[in-house]
């Protein structure tokens, strides 16, 4: 395993150069630098700039764009990625339009002279919708505009943005790529080099957003098992979405992996699996969706993913006044356990709540 470089000034040669190639900690890092590698080669993209959190590393991309730029964004996108754009980036004077980008028609019509990034999230959270990357890339490329991919619940195992066409890829690295829970992290993947990259390297350096060298440390160290700990995190939901499916008290379940999900067929196409993320609908609104919550037993109420344990959350009633999120609507992340135990859990809480 690598060490870990917790220096913050790094020895310079008599000739005044840096030999070693480190001259100060906020300008780079080792463990950082082995973190990016890592993760370029992850998403086969030309480099990296890593970020101490998924929301920095979205502030990063947004802020390579110039004043009076237009943002086309999912409109059912990250919560924090609205907000940001809503208020932060606005007062910077960005504008932006959220709009369904699964439909590529409203998608053409949403666009302005002005458009310089398209940001989209496939599967969305926390419907799951499915949009198509690559006639996205088409779209923002035909418009002179950059197309950037959230890339948080697929993983670079789960879906590679950059080889459907798009720009950049996002990542939240305190997920599934972490995967313990434990650190907070986020990454930006650029498909070329080039003003993009170097903007964001600015972010980084001169704003000084960057990761400490024990959090790219721990990140690159969960990396290693990705692999096996997305395979079950997938086959564990799966189960649950085909027990929810045929179950009485669940109106929907969102979950590209169904048969008869909107997304499934183009799901098929683009991702190299479903992943280990899905909602599902209780008819009764918030508060029998809440109370279901609050009957499950193995199942934590807590936000986040991509961790060893299973969490459920009622995004809407976090997400404040701009949510599209129906109110009967938890969001799974389905962990590590037994799926049996997962699926005996919700069919017990599911229960309770038809009594009540």
């Amino acid at each position: 395993m690598p060490p870990i470089h917790l220096a913050t000034t790094f020895e310079r040669d008599v000739d005044g150069g840096y030999a070693r190639g480190y001259s100060y900690s906020r300008e780079n890092n080792p463990n950082r630098l082995s973190l990016e590698v890592a993760l370029t080669a992850l998403e086969n993209g030309a480099a990296c700039c890593a970020f101490p959190s998924g929301m920095a590393a979205a502030f990063a991309v947004f802020s390579t764009l110039q004043p009076g730029a237009h943002v086309l964004v999912a409109d059912d996108c990250y919560y924090g990625v609205g907000e940001l754009l809503r208020g932060h980036m606005q007062r910077w004077g960005v504008t932006s339009s959220f709009v369904d980008l699964s439909d590529l028609v409203a998608t053409r019509t949403a666009l302005r002279a002005e458009t310089q990034l398209i940001w989209a999230e496939s599967p969305s959270n926390p419907m799951l919708k499915i949009c198509d990357l690559q006639a996205l890339a088409d779209i923002a490329h035909e418009a002179g505009a950059l197309l950037a991919v959230d890339n948080t619940w697929p993983t670079p195992l789960g879906q590679r943005p950059l080889d459907l066409g798009a720009d950049y890829v996002a990542h939240s690295t305190t997920k599934h790529l972490s995967g313990h829970s434990d650190v907070m992290g986020g990454a930006v993947i650029v498909r070329e080099e080039g003003e993009g990259l170097q903007r964001m390297r600015d972010v980084q350096n001169h704003g000084g957003v960057i990761p400490a060298p024990f959090d790219c440390w721990l990140t690159r160290r969960g990396i290693f098992s990705l692999a096996a700990r997305l395979q079950l995190h997938t086959q564990n939901a799966a189960h649950l979405a085909e027990a929810l499916h045929a179950h009485p008290g669940v109106s929907h379940v969102h979950y590209p992996g169904l048969a008869d999900d909107p997304g499934h067929e183009l799901a098929s196409q683009q991702m190299l699996g479903f992943g280990g993320m899905l909602s599902f609908q209780v008819p009764g609104g918030a508060a029998q969706a809440m109370a279901v919550a609050a009957s499950l037993q193995l199942f934590l109420r807590a936000t986040s993913l991509g961790g060893p344990e299973s969490l459920v959350e009622h995004r809407a009633s976090i997400e404040g006044p701009h949510s599209k999120t129906p109110p009967g609507l938890l969001r799974l992340a389905v962990g590590l356990e037994s799926a049996d135990d997962l699926i005996d859990d919700l069919s017990a809480a599911l229960a309770a709540n038809a009594q009540a």
